[in-house]
């Protein structure tokens, strides 16, 4: 747990990457192997069709080009959770952008060259662009096949549909119960696709070594998960891939598992193990790397008068694009975390991934709760109003009791699991919930407060865990290898932090090299969840025991004491209540010699692993287990003004509060500015927008409106309870995720609260403004025209 006492445990230490800032960091575009050459892949201008013929006769005459690969070269079908991917695409096209080729040269501007010449000769088929058109009878099917992939076995997909996932959740009777409710709430939800907008676009090398070893170089999140989803879907032995991790600019789970690496991988074999490099440009990154889905959820709400919530019906809806990837799990995390931080006894709710002829999608920053979130706050919100209780109170009065209360997966919520009732009343008396907004001087602007909570875990199996190995150096210092990855949250500064409070030495004496590859740190499952530092803290804990029971083993035998009898601090160790009687690290490093030239022990190395305890996988037809190792609960205000002349929305302040310690409340504030500006920009701005041929019409960043400087609130506060769990380094939890869940839906409850207009569709543009103002609001014009024009 969190001492005031500790040095460094709980303070605000400084980042090691000062080399980003100077350009010192390597990141995979900055690849320059030996003799290296370039991949271009070339893309389908169709979203649905049947390929006749793939001409790129032309193409190899050109000087310079090496090869020109099609689908047919690659017979091999990948995936994360489903291996319904084709290498490049195979019989079929199925979205707009789809690669259908790769071009191998000795330049980039050959390969760009070359890619002109290429031909597609195919027949159209209707595009299936939306989720409803998706899940009509009569809609095209886009995976005849779907019945014959490879897949998870908790992957349900329904064969002759384009549903490539279906989840169930049961608890109690909803349907009966949600009948002697005294309100119901019946809503649906949408949002658009969006884009992780991560500022490196993706890059990937592969080679063959003569021993035969694979070496892979990318963008990625988890270079473990990336080594095994090769062996998986290419049929290669896990111990003949070498994956190396560098510098990540940026993730947001959109760089989480197999992205574009068995490319360069399989053309590297095709070439003779030739070093081969593909790197994406901002508008390829839009086609070629998966997107936040789309969604459609449909909510049915009951509660009692006296605002007790009694029933929760459900159809949630992911769109999953043209493949699987991450969205068929997303699903699963959506519908079981199906009703937020809240007690609710009666719960049916069913979760769709549903496959599309548009650009594929996967995880994104919440993993499906962030899509829950957005929706079900503001049912409840309009719960609240319909009962005629403040929303803030009804929260609370709902909100789940650790030790006490069910989680929809039927599972009573642990007794250190979190705060969720008192991030909910701290967060509403930061924004002064219960105080009425301050007013615009322009009677056009119009101010509102909204909140909303939220609560999340991380999504893996039970068997996800972490490994850890401490070295101590003959100069006292600390190397520390770990395998989860860097890409801008600072989980090593953290984890340094852990290392030189544990053993009292400076920080600066800790080492933990931001570059880490598959042979050279020991396993760690994947960096996503907000589990990183939690997991590998939890085996780097361990570690760290282990070298301490070593320290300890020698300074006993040195000292003649028990091992009971030594303590360590100040990078010694010592004889307790004797402080003469010390040895420093350094004279232990590589074991004790006594005068007499005998030594004992030898270099010390420390090694802890962590596997969660008591989680289990989930009943297919009821959802009922215990999925997570912990969840966090969060809650986030807003106070925003409304302009009626421009329709813009603009937040004045956010105000967070988190149940969890923090290790670094530094890092915690960085992760909670992102997560504002994120949730500002999915709430208000950001969109895929794709045309009627399944094309994107805003593939770049100058389109893709993403939020500046002058769309950050002018104050953010943020607060952290301090509650700890049990078995959780210093207690505490991942925050990461959480900070860009509740915006989007306390955006839309303060719109509502300032200007009486309920929109259920992200992002809350100006033209949806507009509409749900004509529509609910019209009187409000009037007002404007009366003002304006006297």
């Amino acid at each position: 747990m969190l001492e005031k006492g500790s040095r460094y445990v709980g303070k605000p230490v400084e980042r090691f990457d000062v080399e980003k800032v100077y350009g010192g960091a390597l990141y995979a575009s900055d690849l320059d192997l030996s003799g290296m050459l370039w991949i271009k892949l070339v893309s389908a201008p169709y979203a649905h069709a049947v390929i006749k013929k793939i001409n790129y006769s032309e193409a190899l005459k050109i000087p310079g080009v090496v090869a020109v690969f099609t689908g047919e070269d690659f017979p091999y079908k990948v995936g994360i959770y489903a291996a319904d991917r084709d290498v490049l695409a195979r019989g079929k096209i199925l979205y707009y952008g789809h690669p259908v080729a790769a071009i191998v040269a000795e330049s980039l501007d050959t390969a760009e060259k070359a890619s002109e010449n290429i031909d597609i000769e195919a027949e159209p088929i209707e595009p299936v662009l939306t989720i409803e058109r998706a899940l009509s009878p009569e809609a095209p099917l886009i995976h005849e096949k779907l019945g014959e992939y490879r897949r998870a076995t908790f992957i349900n997909p329904v064969p002759g549909t384009n549903i490539a996932n279906r989840v169930k959740l049961r608890m109690g009777d909803a349907l009966r119960a949600i009948e002697g409710a005294d309100v119901v709430v019946e809503e649906t939800y949408r949002s658009d696709p969006q884009s992780h907008a991560y500022m490196e676009p993706w890059a990937g090398a592969a080679r063959v070594r003569s021993d035969g070893t694979i070496e892979v170089w990318s963008s990625h999140q988890s270079p473990f998960a990336v080594r095994n989803l090769l062996a998986m879907s290419l049929g290669i032995p896990v111990g003949r891939i070498v994956v190396h991790h560098l510098y990540t600019g940026g993730g947001f789970g959109g760089k989480a598992g197999l992205l574009l690496e068995h490319i360069p991988v399989l053309i590297s074999m095709k070439l003779g193990g030739a070093p081969v490099f593909l790197s994406l440009n901002r508008e390829e990154n839009f086609y070629y790397m998966a997107q936040k889905p789309g969604f459609l959820f449909k909510m049915r709400t009951g509660a009692s008068k006296d605002g007790r919530l009694l029933a929760h019906i459900g159809e949630y809806y992911l769109d999953a694009g043209a493949y699987a990837d991450y969205t068929v799990n997303v699903i699963r995390s959506s519908t079981f975390m199906a009703t937020g931080p809240y007690e609710i006894p009666h719960i049916h709710v069913d979760g769709y991934a549903v496959y599309t002829n548009k650009v594929p999608t996967t995880a994104f920053r919440g993993f499906g709760v962030l899509e829950l979130t957005s929706a079900f706050e503001q049912q409840i919100d309009i719960l609240a109003e319909k009962l005629g209780i403040d929303p803030v109170e009804l929260r609370i009065r709902n909100a789940l009791k650790p030790g006490y209360s069910l989680t929809p997966t039927q599972e009573i919520l642990a007794e250190d699991a979190g705060a969720p009732a008192e991030v909910i009343r701290r967060a509403a008396e930061l924004i002064e919930f219960s105080r009425p907004p301050g007013r615009s001087p322009e009677p056009w602007r119009i101010r509102g407060k909204g909140i909303a909570a939220a609560w999340k875990g991380p999504v893996q199996p039970p068997n996800a865990s972490s490994s850890a190995i401490v070295k101590l150096n003959e100069d006292g210092s600390v190397d520390v290898l770990v395998g989860t990855g860097e890409f801008g949250q600072g989980t090593i500064v953290g984890l340094a932090q852990i290392v030189a409070e544990e053993l009292g030495i400076p920080i600066e004496r800790v080492r933990i090299s931001p570059y880490r590859s598959t042979d050279g740190v020991p396993y760690t499952w994947q960096t996503v969840g907000s589990r990183g530092l939690y997991s590998d803290g939890q085996a780097l804990i361990r570690a760290l025991q282990d070298l301490k029971e070593q320290i300890r083993e020698i300074a006993a035998k040195v000292f003649k004491v028990f091992k009971d009898e030594i303590e360590i601090r100040d990078g010694k160790a010592c004889v307790s209540g004797r402080p003469r009687e010390c040895l420093s690290l350094e004279q232990i490093a590589l074991g004790y010699t006594f005068p007499s030239g005998e030594t004992i022990h030898g270099p010390l190395i420390g090694r802890g692993t962590h596997v969660p305890s008591g989680t289990t996988y989930l009943d297919p037809e009821t959802g009922r287990g215990n999925p997570k190792p912990f969840v966090t609960f969060i809650a986030g205000a807003v106070e925003v003004e409304v302009d009626l002349v421009t329709l813009q929305v603009r937040v004045l302040k956010a105000a967070l509060v988190a149940d969890t310690p923090i290790i670094n409340p530094g890092l915690a504030l960085g992760q909670v500015y992102g997560g504002v500006v994120m949730g500002i920009g999915l709430a208000l701005k950001e969109a895929i927008e794709f045309d009627e041929t399944g094309a994107i019409r805003n593939a770049s960043f100058l389109e893709y409106r993403i939020p500046r400087v002058e769309d950050m609130p002018p104050e953010i506060l943020f607060e952290s309870l301090g509650i700890p769990q049990r078995n959780a380094p210093y207690g505490a939890k991942g925050i990461g995720e959480l900070t860009a869940l509740p915006w989007q839906a306390a955006i839309a409850n303060a719109i509502y609260r300032a200007i009486g207009v309920r929109i259920k569709e992200y992002p809350i543009t100006p033209e949806r403004l507009l509409r749900a103002i004509r529509e609910q609001r019209p009187d409000l014009l009037d007002m404007l025209r009366k003002n304006l024009m006297g």
